[in-house]
């Protein structure tokens, strides 16, 4: 069957998050799964997770707004006013359950906000702009028109261990044109960079005097799943969307985003859902509202998640330095989620070639060419970077990061 409209030609076309997504679900056995975003399964986090569906199962009321009814168009009520109030009384915001709405996961989440901020306007094309690539691969190509992402590279600042951070540059960022809202992730996917508070400040600042909106991924961060190792605190206002996910708790099959935002930016999405959807899927929602409400969400976050990323993205560090000894390796210092981010400057043949070669061996990771959306300028860096996920078993990541530093050996010395 042929798909003529503009719609399919964009949608149906292969993209970075179609080979992401295909890698991630057609993965067969003894495969070393380094590509993809599923989190770790953590025992004592499943564990509380099997508690609730117990408790779900057993009380009517519960499972009736699990499963066997319509939540509201903004997502379940109780679990929107458990979100704000638990900000509320974090940070400090002015938040009640109106500033809060729900998305069938975090993607399509995006496409509704880049959609309703970018396009072509009466006043001409809006695009939104990503200060600091490399920026998350999902970001690419939900807008509904070509285009509409427009991305400025990173400095890099070198550090001691054969550690690399990327910042962001402010010079000139003020005068990119037709900018209809700027966004970035933190921590970064895919370098788990963490924005300075400073940086999130200025960024703020400049939104406001362009009279748009400042987009905060938050997937990976802070207050859920604060898998975030620096910068502690977290920034909103009236004019910052902050997006959170319950995929990262390791509940990603449940598909739930949250936008935390202005009211007229709730209303705009509760109305999209609304037709698009009907209404999201509340089983993430009830499985984690009581968690959230009464604190024991946060003790998780702060005693087992958290300290489980951290020390596999200490281990994946040591077994790089050891594996990879002689290679030209740097790795961005890890600031937050679960992912590794390589660059090999002057790779011989690129990270699509290196990608194409370990998964010929079974081990999957991401080329980090697919990180740069909306780049305009060419870069060779983009060429030179992948991205593995340490979250998996470490007899895993270590066999994978071996394949790895082999592949490369063999790359450079061909």
């Amino acid at each position: 069957m042929k798909f003529g409209s503009e719609f399919a030609q964009r949608f149906v076309r292969p993209t970075g998050a179609l080979e992401l997504m295909e890698d991630l679900g057609g993965a067969g056995p003894g495969t070393l799964m380094l590509g993809g975003g599923n989190p770790a399964r953590i025992p004592a986090v499943e564990a509380v997770y099997a508690r609730r569906l117990a408790e779900i199962a057993a009380d009517p009321v519960q499972f009736g707004r699990f499963a066997a009814s319509y939540a509201a168009p903004g997502g379940d009520l109780r679990f929107r006013a458990s979100v704000a109030a638990s900000l509320a009384a974090r940070y400090g915001w002015p938040l009640g359950e109106r500033n809060v709405v729900l998305t069938s996961g975090s993607q399509s989440a995006f496409f509704v906000l880049f959609n309703l901020l970018a396009g072509d306007t009466p006043g001409g094309r809006r695009r939104i702009l990503l200060p600091l690539a490399p920026e998350y691969i999902g970001y690419a190509d939900v807008a509904l028109a070509e285009g509409l992402v427009v991305s400025r590279r990173a400095g890099i600042d070198e550090l001691d261990g054969g550690l690399f951070k990327y910042r962001v540059r402010f010079d000139g960022l003020e005068s990119v044109p037709d900018v209809g809202a700027i966004c970035v992730s933190r921590p970064t996917n895919p370098s788990g960079n963490v924005l300075t508070l400073a940086e999130l400040a200025r960024l703020d600042s400049i939104s406001r005097a362009r009279g748009v909106p400042l987009i905060v991924d938050a997937a990976y961060g802070l207050p859920f799943p604060g898998i975030q190792f620096t910068e502690p605190g977290l920034v909103w206002n009236d004019n910052v969307v902050l997006c959170l996910s319950l995929s990262k708790l390791g509940l990603p099959a449940t598909r739930t985003g949250i936008i935390v935002a202005a009211e007229p930016v709730i209303e705009a999405i509760t109305a999209f859902n609304a037709t698009a959807a009907l209404a999201p899927g509340s089983t993430g929602a009830v499985i984690i509202e009581p968690l959230l409400a009464s604190g024991e969400l946060d003790a998780l976050c702060r005693e087992v998640i958290r300290p489980h990323y951290e020390q596999r993205s200490r281990e994946a560090v040591d077994w790089l330095r050891h594996h990879c000894a002689g290679l030209p390796l740097r790795i961005h210092r890890p600031e937050g989620a679960f992912f590794l981010w390589l660059w090999l400057p002057g790779l011989p043949g690129g990270s699509a070639e290196l990608y194409r070669r370990l998964k010929a061996r079974g081990v999957l990771v991401l080329s980090g060419h697919h990180f740069f959306p909306g780049l305009e300028e060419s870069w060779p860096h983009r060429e030179e970077c992948i991205r593995i996920n340490c979250s998996q078993p470490p007899r895993i990541v270590e066999a994978g990061i071996r394949a790895i530093a082999e592949e490369a050996s063999r790359a450079y010395s061909a």
